[in-house]
C-alpha cells in the first residue's frame, strides 16, 4: 500500500509542478507583451508635450511595471520597512546605489513618502523624468547576488527576459516626462491594477487581399452599379478610401517615427556606453603601468637592501673573524709569559705613567703625596738621623 501510495503522490506532484511552472512562464510572458504595447502606445501618443499623471497610457505603463519589478518578489513583510510591507523599493534601493548621481538618498528623504510602494513609485517617475530608468535596471540586473536574494526563481528579472525588458525601457528616453511627487498617483495605499482594454480593441483588417485586388476595389468603388469583388469588403465611396489611406500612412508614419527616435536613443545610449568603457579602459591600463613602474621600483629598493644587508653581514664576519684571532694571539703570549718568567703585559713596551701612579699607590702610601712634600719629608729625616747619630755613638 504504501508504495502504491508515494508513486501515486509523486504522480500528482509532478504534473501540479509543471503546471506551475508553466503558470510562471505565461505570467512573464504576458507581462512582457503587454509592457511591449505599452511602451509603443507611450511612443505613439507622444508629441511635443511633455507626458504627465493625468497621461492614462502612462498610468497603465507605470502599473504594468510595478507589476514586473514585484512579480515572484520574495516576502511580503520586512522588519525594516515602514508600513511592515516589504516591496521592490527595497531591492532598488541597494542593487541601484552604486549609479552615479543616483535619485536614492532624495526619495529617502521625501517628508511626504513613507511607505516602500510609494517611494517605489515615485523612483519610476523620478527615473523617467531622469530619462535613465533603463541604466537604473540594467545596473540592478547586473548585481546577481542581490537579485537572486529578493527575488524566487522563475522571475523575470532572474531570466533572460530581462534584457528584453531594458531593451523596451531605452525608447522611453526620448519621451519628456513631468510628474508631481506629491500628487495621488503615488499613494502607497491603493494596489496598481492593468487596464487591459486599450489593448484588446478588434479592428478588421484587409491583409489578405493583394496590393492588385486593393488597386481594383478603389478603382470600381465610384461607380455604384459595380459591386465589389470580396464578398466581405464594404462598399466605400472615394473620400471615405482616401481618408482610410491617408489614417494608416500617418499610423505607419509614426511608427516609424518612433522607431527612429527609438534607434536614436539607442546609439546614443551605446556611444555613451562605449565611451565610459574606453574611459575605464584607459584608466585600468594607466593604473597597470603605475603598478609596474611602483612594483619595479619596490625590486629595485629591496636589492639595493639585500646588498647593504650582505655588506653588513660580510663586515660583521670579518670584524668577528679579527677579534677571534686577536683574542688568540692575546692568549698565546700570556701563556709563553708565564713560561718565561716575564711580567705580564705587553712585550717590548715600557708601563704607561698611568699605571706607575696606581702601582704606587698600592705599594707605599707616602707615593701618593705630592713631590715637594716628599723632597721635606726626606730631609727631615736627613736631619733626625743627623742629630741622634752622636748619642748613639758612644755606645
Amino acid at each position: 500500500m504504501e508504495p502504491s501510495f508515494i508513486q501515486s503522490a509523486m504522480a500528482l506532484g509532478l504534473p501540479s509542478k509543471k503546471a506551475s511552472s508553466r503558470n510562471i512562464a505565461v505570467e512573464r510572458k504576458n507581462l512582457l507583451t503587454i509592457c511591449r504595447f505599452s511602451v509603443k502606445t507611450l511612443l505613439e501618443k507622444y508629441t511635443a508635450e511633455p507626458i504627465d499623471d493625468s497621461s492614462e497610457e502612462f498610468v497603465n505603463f507605470a502599473a504594468i511595471l510595478e507589476h514586473i519589478l514585484s512579480h515572484r518578489f520574495k516576502g511580503h513583510v520586512s522588519w525594516f520597512s515602514t508600513d511592515g510591507q516589504r516591496g521592490f523599493w527595497d531591492y532598488i534601493r541597494i542593487a541601484c546605489s552604486k549609479v552615479p548621481n543616483n535619485c536614492i538618498s532624495s526619495i529617502e528623504n521625501m517628508e511626504n513618502i513613507s511607505t516602500a510602494r510609494a517611494k517605489g513609485r515615485a523612483w519610476i517617475r523620478l527615473a523617467l523624468m531622469e530619462k535613465r530608468l533603463s541604466e537604473y535596471i540594467v545596473t540592478a540586473l547586473r548585481d546577481t547576488r542581490t537579485t537572486r536574494r529578493f527575488y524566487d526563481d522563475g522571475a523575470i528579472l532572474l531570466r533572460e527576459e530581462s534584457s528584453v525588458l531594458t531593451g523596451m525601457l531605452i525608447g522611453l528616453s526620448a519621451i519628456d516626462f513631468s510628474f508631481c511627487l506629491k500628487g495621488e498617483g503615488i499613494d502607497g495605499k491603493t494596489p496598481a491594477v492593468i487596464d487591459y482594454t486599450p489593448y484588446l480593441k478588434f479592428t478588421q483588417s484587409y491583409d489578405y487581399l493583394s496590393e492588385e485586388e486593393d488597386r481594383e476595389s478603389v478603382g470600381g468603388s465610384s461607380s455604384e452599379d459595380s459591386s465589389p469583388e470580396h464578398p466581405y469588403l464594404p462598399l466605400l465611396t472615394d473620400e471615405e478610401t482616401w481618408y482610410s489611406k491617408w489614417r494608416k500612412m500617418e499610423q505607419k508614419f509614426r511608427i516609424v517615427y518612433a522607431q527612429k527616435g527609438y534607434l536614436e536613443e539607442l546609439v546614443r545610449l551605446r556611444e555613451s556606453q562605449l565611451k565610459n568603457l574606453e574611459a575605464e579602459n584607459k584608466r585600468l591600463t594607466q593604473r597597470i603601468q603605475e603598478q609596474g613602474e611602483q612594483s619595479l621600483q619596490e625590486k629595485h629598493q629591496l636589492e639595493g637592501v639585500i646588498l647593504e644587508l650582505q655588506e653588513q653581514l660580510h663586515s660583521y664576519l670579518s670584524t668577528e673573524h679579527l677579534s677571534a684571532e686577536l683574542s688568540l694571539s692575546s692568549e698565546s703570549q700570556r701563556a709563553e709569559g708565564k713560561q718565561d718568567g716575564e711580567p705580564w703585559g705587553p712585550i717590548g713596551k715600557d708601563p704607561t705613567p698611568s699605571m706607575l701612579g696606581l702601582c704606587g699607590s698600592l705599594a707605599s702610601i707616602p707615593s701618593c703625596k705630592s713631590l715637594p712634600s716628599l723632597k721635606s719629608n726626606e730631609c727631615l729625616v736627613s736631619n733626625n738621623s743627623s742629630e741622634t747619630s752622636p748619642a748613639g755613638s758612644p755606645s
